[in-house]
């Protein structure tokens, strides 16, 4: 089956027997935990729920009541909004396949990038609300069109939201892992509700300085946030591994977007990484980084990121990664 889905050939860590679960072993981490005892899987729930009456789900602590259906940062009241839900090609070749990532695009976000490349689902909320039900429902469509995994899009503000969905999906019959895609500006608490639940992480480090965080994220402790956030992730699921066909199944992936002018840091991101996670995270350094969102209505505002990164500033992040010490990098391997 490998030699089919190879475009050549493929990176020595996909194939290597360390980085490998084999199918017959892997179950997915929520159903060992909702198997191993349901009175867990429901007290988690329970929790998440409670966050919601003072709210503490992220970062901002916001401390409203949105069981109430108040909103603050994240514009989300008792149930989430999701702006679309499909068989997604254009992930990393590991969770993608041949048959699609089951994304769930969340819509509004906790953080407030202004460059936000999904500028119309984060900031301007397109979609709709949706119940438990309605959220579980939408699981099991994906994984009946095939998909390797759900895959939750910016879920920092709709853990509670996610977490009861969950067990809904569990008894019509989801099986397939469960891929939290996250900008990494989440809370400790939300974290360790996700702990035996999500199978694998996959946070973007997007900016190591505070100041450059405020004005680009309205969040100045996204640096220090993201770090606690990262390890916590290791700690949980350990480095990313696959089936025997390149499938990713449980661990940390982690993504990195070059910006222009060298903003995000990449050298000092690249090291954390290599010095206080592990040597062999799964790192994708991306390139598509264009002008979006409030850069195009304030190009004068946000002038140094007001134009595509270039090739020579990727190739750049990729020199200082290896130097760094990483080596298991996101590349196009499949057909």
């Amino acid at each position: 089956m490998m030699d089919r889905i190879f475009r050549g050939k493929a990176p020595d860590y996909i194939s290597d027997h360390k980085w490998i679960i084999p199918r017959r072993d892997y179950v997915p981490a929520y159903l060992l935990t909702y198997e191993t005892d349901k009175h867990i899987f429901q007290e988690k729930v329970e929790r998440a729920l409670d966050v919601l009456s003072n709210c503490e789900v992220c970062p901002r602590d916001c401390h409203v009541n949105r069981l109430e259906n108040r909103t603050a940062v994240c514009r989300t009241g008792r149930y989430s909004y999701v702006a679309s839900a499909f068989p997604h090609f254009g992930e990393e070749d590991c969770l993608r396949g041949w048959k699609g990532s089951g994304t769930i695009f969340f819509s509004f976000c906790n953080l407030k990038c202004v460059f936000c490349q999904n500028f119309d689902i984060s900031w301007e909320g397109n979609g709709h609300t949706l119940t438990p039900d309605q959220l579980a429902s939408i699981m099991l469509q994906l994984q009946e069109a095939g998909c390797h995994n759900i895959n939750f899009v910016t879920p920092e503000h709709v853990v509670p939201q996610v977490m009861e969905a969950i067990p809904i999906a569990i008894n019509m019959g989801l099986n397939l892992p469960i891929v939290y895609n996250t900008s990494a500006y989440d809370s400790m608490h939300s974290l360790e509700i996700m702990e035996g639940i999500v199978d694998i992480f996959m946070p973007d480090f997007k900016f190591w300085d505070r100041e450059l965080s405020f004005f680009y994220m309205a969040a100045r402790d996204y640096p220090d946030v993201a770090r606690q956030a990262i390890k916590e992730m290791h700690r949980q699921v350990g480095p990313l591994r696959f089936d025997n066909q390149g499938l990713a199944l449980r661990g940390l992936l982690v993504r990195h977007l070059v910006m222009p002018n060298r903003i995000s840091s990449t050298r000092e991101i690249c090291r954390f990484l290599a010095d206080e996670i592990s040597r062999d995270t799964y790192l994708n350094i991306m390139d598509q980084y264009r002008p979006e969102g409030r850069v195009l209505k304030k190009p004068d505002k946000y002038q140094e990121i007001n134009r595509r990164t270039s090739s020579s500033e990727y190739k750049e992040a990729l020199k200082i990664a290896r130097h760094e010490g990483l080596y298991r990098f996101d590349e196009r391997w499949m057909h």
